[in-house]
């Protein structure tokens, strides 16, 4: 199947509420374009020179997502044009996030990540660092990023009933956040969880976000 076909399959399983963010990382501008010209606006990305590569190049209504793991001192680069970044884990993160955004005269929403999988290999703030960070951010006039949710992954294994305890956990805490934090912001109402393997279930316990490469666009090729 083609990238158009694919994508045409995936969005029909969908609720409008649900935002599809393709994952292209390691793929093409050709790629690129032949979602996008399907009508695909939003795209996550996993690394920063790559993510600014493909920026340049590409048309500039493309809501870009960032999603993979953030180095505070590489912020200052996708600060002029990211959509959103999935994957806050610290106090420094919040503080340049805030700093670059001001430079450019714009809000960045973000999403926190929390570690859910039974992996150490993912990243993610556990729960006591959550609310720290939350406090934190409470506690202080950032004027120009804005949590608006949370963001996690999932254990990478067949057993669903495990993928589906892990993303109750991730809505239960969010559900938790939004009463004790952010009750009365509108904005703070996503949750960025399931992939090409995960994602029905992901729906299923309250997604709005999935983020998806492998369906779109195939198995992805490396570099030797």
């Amino acid at each position: 199947m083609t990238i158009k076909e694919n994508l045409q399959k995936i969005k029909q399983e969908l609720p409008a509420n649900v935002t599809l963010v393709a994952v292209s990382k390691t793929k093409t501008i050709d790629e690129i374009m032949e979602a996008y010209d399907t009508g695909q606006s939003d795209f996550g990305e996993n690394y920063v020179q790559e993510l600014r590569n493909k920026q340049s190049l590409a048309p500039k209504d493309i809501k870009w997502h960032f999603i993979g793991t953030l180095q505070t001192k590489q912020i200052k680069y996708i600060a002029p044009f990211v959509h959103m970044i999935h994957s806050v884990t610290s106090i420094r993160h919040i503080e340049e996030i805030d700093k670059r955004a001001k430079q450019n005269n714009r809000i960045i929403p973000v999403l926190i990540e929390l570690h859910i999988a039974n992996e150490i290999t993912k990243s993610g703030v556990d729960d006591s660092e959550l609310f720290e960070l939350l406090e934190y951010y409470n506690n202080n006039n950032f004027t120009n990023i804005e949590i608006q949710g949370l963001m996690g992954m999932a254990t990478f294994t067949d057993d669903k009933e495990q993928i589906r305890q892990e993303f109750k956990h991730l809505k239960k805490t969010f559900d938790l956040l939004k009463e004790k934090y952010f009750n009365d912001n509108v904005n703070f109402k996503h949750l960025s969880m399931g992939m090409s393997s995960d994602y029905m279930i992901a729906i299923e316990e309250g997604s709005t976000i999935v983020r998806i490469g492998t369906l779109i666009f195939g198995e992805r090729k490396y570099n030797k």
